[in-house]
This record gives C-alpha cells, structure tokens and sequence, in this order.
C-alpha cells in the first residue's frame, strides 16, 4: 500500500502521469490527495492545474532542454520535472527549495539514477531563464490541433480565446430566488467582508472579487446560493419556464442546472432529470437537498427514450449535449491533454442523434433548449443548421438578448477572463402544423 504521507511534488507527478495516460483530473487528483498530509492539499491541486494548464509551453522547454526523451518507465520524472518548471517560471516559491525537494523526489520514486540529470536541467533552466517560444502550440500552450481549430473557426477572436483558457475562472454564484432576492444577499456578503458583484447576464448571478470556501458563504448549507457559472446560469431565462409545465433536463449532472430550473420557477409539474451514470446521480440529489428542491431522477440513456420515456410528452426540454467542453477549459485544463480533434466529429454525431430521438418527447408548441460548453462551431451551431433541414416541425427562437455573438442558428458566448464561461445556445419551438420552417435568417447569417 502507498505511503499516505508522500511529498506533494511526487503525489502530483503521478496524478499528471495519470492525466497524461488519458484519466482526468477530476479522476486521478481525488487519489493524489488522499495520499499527502491534508494541508498539502491546496497545493497538490494548485500544482496540478497549473502544469496542465501550462503543459504545452513546459513541455516544450523541456524538450529542448532534454539530451533524449526518458524511457517509457522514467515518464513518471518526465512529470515531476513538468511541476518544477511551473513552479519556476509561475510560483513565488524559492528556486533552491524547487531544486533540492524534486531532487529528492526522485529518491523517493526509487528513481535516485536520475537525480544528476534533474538536477543539471532544473539549474540551467533556473540560470537561462525561460526560452524563446518554439511553436504556436508552446506560445499558447495548447494542442497544435486546438490551436489551428479556433484560428479557423474564430479568425478575429482566437487569440482571446486561447489567452482566457490559459487564465483562472472567477468564481461566480446563483442566488436562490426562493430564498432571498440578488441585492439582499450582496449585502448580506459586503456585511461579511466579501467583495463581490453582479453579474452583467445572468438575473442570479454574484461573481466573486476572489475564490473562497463555498463554507465561508452565508447561507450556502441552508441553500441560499449555489455555484454556477454565469453562462451555465442563463438556460433558465431562454426555458421560458410557467407553472404546471412538465420539464426534462437530459444529461443532468451535477445538476445545477436543475436546481436553477426548480429555484426560478416553483410551480412546475414535474421535473425529470436524466444522466446516463449512474454514480453521478447522487450529486445531483446532494443538491437538491441542501436546496429544498424535488426531482425525479433516472439513470439512462437519454437518447434511448424506449428504455425510460413513459410516452407523456414534455413542455419544456434542456439538453445539455457531452460535448469537447473546449469552452471550459480554464476551469478543466487537462482537457488540453484528453482531447483529441478525432473527438470532436465523434461528439456531433452523439449530439445530433440526441437532438434527433429528443425531439420526439417534446409535445407539439412546446420548448427545447439545445446547450453546450463548447466552442467550436461544429457542435454548435452547424448541428441546429443540420437539424432544421431535416426536420420541417422544427423552428428557431430568435432570441432577444444582448450577451454572445450570433452565428444564425443560436447564440455563442465565448469565454472571458472576467466573466463567463465559453457556452452555445440554440432555443427550437416544435411547430403545432409541421409546415415547413422559417428559421434560415431569424438571426442573421452564419459564421
């Protein structure tokens, strides 16, 4: 068994090996944390996500400043000398004590024979500093693929894209509006010394002068306030959500969405929210809990509707595609390392046939808002172009708002270092007469 107690930097070579070896950070980091002391932790995670979100500049340097890559069964140092680099280019710690602690580490991997090299690297590049940016990948530290993806597909806004995945998300709340109303509960955090503001977007929506416990926030066991990012937030408004309606969230988890569903509109009918893992549901009840609301949830396979649908129609669908989430990178930087351009075709597939056996549950006048966390065109807004052709019941809202840039078939918020997430929404009305739709300028041409 595992010594409990291992030295951070060692703990989070192994959970980036782990990343590297196509586990997620939310996945390999839960394990890295249970084995250092528990005021270690904070650090092991900082250490984590800041060499991913780095990886791609790093790994670069570190290419250059290798003689030869390290054998396969070395990779694990390939990783520690990747966390001492970011500490030395991004960290305020003490070169000397980056230097003599991840020489130690590698004793501690039984990895003593490379203790010399580690050494000599670390020094030179302490000494010469950090170089020249070899590569666009390396300048922006992002895959090539990612890089070259958005240049085409956002040529005016891909450098702000890529230099807000490189930054931290503000940490942003949703106001329980059952509970108490946006101002009051600003007061009540300027009462207790937290600096914050509302949101430019979202009705319920504080962000955050800076991140803190979700403990230190009034009211938030009791649940008056909730995290969830300003884009995330705005799916509630464009629901269109009244009384007695009876709601589907597909592909639920963690649930906020839900909640906000439920906290926006308390008359509803019925809600059901579907997630395809079983394992995730309890998080979706945890907060429902913690917010006094009810659900009924189920694990399926929302576009399996034989397996789950009980054949009564729905007034109100959101669905929340899996998607590339390339626009929440900034909050899940080992995306830069999971994905892969393959993905992104594999991922329109799913979500078009989603759309497609969705829309069948939706009843005839009623609402489906269609969701991603991406920003890439080809889950977006070229999926709701590909479902209109081919289903005539189908009719896109345009939608009245101010937030996001159109692109003809929903509206695509890209990710901004001081606000919200990268986020697409389409809203479809399923026409009472199946006529032929209107839908090809309600919001201007497309990208």
């Amino acid at each position: 068994m595992a010594d409990p107690q291992l030295p951070v930097r060692v703990a989070a070579a192994q959970a980036l090996q782990a990343v590297e070896q196509g586990q997620s950070l939310a996945q390999s980091l839960p394990l890295a944390q249970a084995r250092v002391a528990p005021q270690d932790r904070p650090e092991l995670q900082a250490l984590c996500y800041g060499t991913c979100r780095w990886y791609h500049r790093l790994d670069s340097e570190l290419g250059r400043r290798l003689n030869k890559p390290l054998r396969p069964n070395d990779r694990v140092v390939h990783q520690l000398l990747l966390v001492a680099l970011f500490q030395l280019r991004h960290s305020q710690q003490a070169d000397y004590a980056i230097l003599n602690e991840t020489v130690e580490a590698c004793r501690v991997l039984a990895k003593p024979h490379l203790a010399g090299m580690v050494n000599a690297v670390l020094r030179a590049a302490q000494r010469e500093g950090e170089p020249d940016h070899g590569s666009e990948s390396a300048l922006y530290s992002h895959p090539e693929w990612m890089v070259e993806k958005l240049r085409h597909n956002w040529p005016e806004h891909w450098q702000a894209i890529l230099a807000a995945n490189n930054s931290q998300a503000p940490m942003t709340l949703r106001v329980n509006a059952r509970q108490i109303d946006r101002d009051n509960y600003l007061k009540w955090l300027r009462d207790d010394g937290i600096e914050a503001k509302a949101t430019g977007h979202a009705p319920h929506g504080i962000q955050l002068a800076r991140p803190l416990p979700v403990e230190r926030l009034p009211g938030f066991a009791d649940g008056a306030v909730s995290v969830q990012d300003e884009a995330a937030q705005l799916c509630t408004t464009l629901l269109d959500l009244a009384p007695g309606q009876r709601v589907l969230d597909a592909c639920a988890a963690p649930g906020g969405k839900t909640c906000a569903m439920l906290e926006q509109q308390p008359g509803l009918a019925e809600v059901i929210a579907i997630d395809q893992s079983e394992t995730r549901l309890p998080r979706i009840r945890e907060n429902l809990d913690r917010l006094g609301l009810e659900a009924i949830l189920l694990a399926a396979d929302a576009g399996a509707t034989g397996d789950w649908w009980d054949g009564r129609h729905f007034d109100r669908i959101l669905l929340d595609v899996p998607c590339s989430a390339s626009g929440v990178i900034r909050r899940n930087p080992d995306i830069k390392l999971l994905r892969r351009e393959g993905d992104i075709a594999a991922l329109a597939r799913i979500q078009l046939g989603l759309l497609e056996s969705l829309w069948q549950t939706l009843t005839p006048g009623g609402r489906l808002v269609y969701a991603t966390c991406s920003v890439f065109p080809q889950e977006n807004h070229r999926i709701i172009q590909r479902f209109l052709r081919q289903q005539p019941e189908a009719e896109l809202v345009a939608l009245p708002v101010q937030w996001g840039l159109d692109t003809g078939a929903g509206r695509q918020l890209l990710p901004d270092p001081q606000a919200q997430d990268g986020f697409f929404y389409a809203v479809l009305v399923r026409r009472h007469d199946g006529a032929p739709n209107a839908h090809t300028n309600d919001q201007g041409s497309g990208l």
